[in-house]
């Protein structure tokens, strides 16, 4: 019983550190984004960032359901810290923003370990593809508020299906590839399982 409480315990001081950690990879991006002209393009809303990773690594080393609980934690962080309220200022239309933009978008990525697990021994490719799916889940989320919520915003004669899939894969598909890179990078020097650096014999694995 001891043991079983001092473990979740330390599950919940992890999942806070993983939140900080986001937020503070999250401000930097925003910041490296501003000096580099990027943050200008995107004019409204989004970040080229690997945020995301903190979350898919302690999906990775707590599972799914403590995945998702910090996902769903952080969601609520970016709603308490900068919430965009939709053209549409009615209650479907807020409700459909906090879902598709904030609750959807950001727990999903709690879904990373579920998506790793299948690759079983392969442990460095199911690493890189679970931090991918989720975040190619969270454009998907993000390109169907654009249309069912920004689509005021799209240029004249621009069709709104367009107009949210090239503004959202702007942004959401360099996060998918690079926090999928780096994934890699950082689970390959720190392995969740066991906070080492993964063995030459590992490593090979994903080749």
């Amino acid at each position: 019983m001891k043991n079983t409480m001092k473990e979740k315990i330390l599950c919940i001081a992890e999942g806070a550190v993983i939140i900080a950690l986001a937020y503070v990879i999250e401000l930097l991006c925003v910041w490296l984004n501003a000096i580099t002209g990027v943050g200008a393009l995107l004019v409204f809303g989004g970040t080229i960032t690997i945020s995301m990773l903190p979350i898919a690594y302690y999906s990775y080393r707590r599972g799914t359901a403590w995945g998702l609980g910090v996902g769903f934690v952080y969601s609520l962080l970016q709603m308490l810290l900068g919430f965009y309220i939709p053209p549409a200022n009615t209650w479907w239309a807020l409700v459909l923003c906090i879902l598709l933009d904030y609750l959807i978008a950001f727990t999903v990525v709690g879904l990373a370990g579920l998506f790793a697990k299948p690759f079983g021994k392969h442990r460095l490719v199911g690493y890189c593809f679970g931090a991918v799916a989720v975040c190619l889940i969270r454009f998907v989320s993000s390109f169907l508020s654009g249309v069912i919520l920004w689509g005021s915003y799209a240029p004249e004669g621009m069709n709104v299906w367009h107009y949210s899939l090239v503004y959202n894969a702007s942004y959401m598909l360099p996060n998918a590839i690079l926090t999928g890179v780096f994934a890699v990078i950082v689970c390959a020097a720190l392995d969740p399982k066991t906070l080492r650096p993964m063995k030459k014999k590992k490593l090979e694995e994903i080749k």
